[in-house]
């Protein structure tokens, strides 16, 4: 909306201090205040709404998994749907400091209100049955096959040739040129990294503030490779691709970096509320479509590195026990791993946020490794 004011008003450099809202640094900065700002001031009062209407998160029973009952019985009733909280503030700062003439922007904001929505109805689902069941996972999954399959077929047949040349081609972090261009087989591929980034979050979103704080990092390194991305000096220099409508996408990134900051004000632990799947699907389809905008979909797998290993150890897990019958790892997700370890909660926390953010570190130094 600032934007498109600026614009119509034909604000320029010597309009001060009203040409600061032109420049994307400024814009992303109120955006992540604006959001963490508001996610704060409003916290405790979504809270005690969320209290009233008695959206208790359900725990699984000793019966499912007996130790897992014993950790974290104690949580059985922490309201849940608390990423309500980080999708409104989010929607509302691309409302305001975004540029919505820019199709990589609808395309992000599609996809994170779309799965924001199927998280809320699985998330009230587990909430009106008193059980951690929610919608089934044939109907999840095919909803956001839906999702992602749309926004795929968006990007790839958007008639601007700067987007069409580029968004079907693969790149890797230290190979200069695309290794493989898919046409468009590109939208099954987008399809899979949306899908398996938003299910990797969800399942990362089991302790207190693990998945929130993950994403804070994760969020903060897209801002600068789509900013990056989207300077055709500094993506020429770093020989990565260039798209200019990438650069806007850091409006977002620290829109998202804000909301997940000012939530987690309140999921630290020990958390007054969990995102739930309303959070955890949206966050994780947000940041594979900043990958997908500005072609890092490899580097998602470096900087997300935290979000990877949840999400290996589930697949892993399943794989072992149906093939050798035996299990890898105590229990999966690898959190809940280190927990039957000994670890306390906390520290399995603070041990993966480090661990996000050297992967942060280290996907952000592909940028020169070519």
């Amino acid at each position: 909306m600032i934007k498109f004011l600026i614009d119509y008003l034909n604000i320029g450099p010597d309009d001060v201090p009203f040409n600061l809202l032109r420049y994307i640094t400024f814009r992303s900065g109120a955006a992540a205040m604006i959001t963490f700002v508001l996610s704060v001031m409003f916290g405790s009062w979504v809270i005690r709404k969320l209290i009233s209407l008695k959206v208790g998160q359900p725990i699984r029973t000793a019966d499912e998994v007996h130790k897992l009952a014993e950790l974290h019985g104690q949580k059985a009733g922490t309201p849940t749907m608390g990423g309500v909280m980080i999708l409104a503030t989010f929607v509302l700062a691309i409302l305001l400091f975004g540029d919505l003439q820019n199709p990589f922007v609808f395309a992000v904001a599609f996809v994170t209100i779309c799965l924001g929505a199927l998280g809320f109805v699985d998330d009230y689902t587990k909430v009106v049955k008193k059980n951690s069941d929610g919608l089934s996972a044939r109907w999840k999954l095919i909803i956001q096959v839906l999702v992602s399959g749309s926004v795929g077929a968006f990007l790839f047949f958007y008639p601007d040739p700067e987007i069409r040349d580029v968004i079907s081609k693969i790149y890797l972090p230290s190979v200069k040129e695309p290794i493989l261009d898919l046409g468009v087989f590109c939208i099954p591929f987008f399809v899979l990294v949306i899908v398996g980034a938003s299910n990797a979050v969800n399942l990362t979103d089991g302790l207190d503030g693990l998945a929130t704080g993950c994403t804070v990092t994760t969020a903060g390194a897209f801002a600068m490779l789509c900013y990056v991305a989207g300077r055709p000096d500094w993506a020429g220099y770093l020989d990565i691709p260039h798209l200019s409508y990438a650069s806007e996408l850091m409006v977002l990134a620290f829109a998202l970096v804000g909301a997940c900051l000012g939530f987690l004000w309140f999921n630290c632990h020990p958390a007054k509320v969990f995102m739930g799947d309303t959070g955890s699907l949206a966050i994780g389809g947000c940041l594979a479509m900043f990958a997908i905008c500005c072609k890092q979909e490899m580097v998602l797998v470096i900087i997300g590195g935290v979000f990877v290993m949840e999400a290996g150890s589930v697949i892993l897990q399943v794989a072992s026990f149906k093939i050798r019958k035996k299990r890898i790892f105590r229990m999966s997700p690898i959190h809940h791993h280190f927990e039957l370890k000994g670890w306390k909660e906390s520290q399995v926390i603070t041990r993966f946020w480090i661990l996000s953010i050297i992967f942060a570190f280290i996907g952000l130094a592909t940028l020169k490794v070519r």
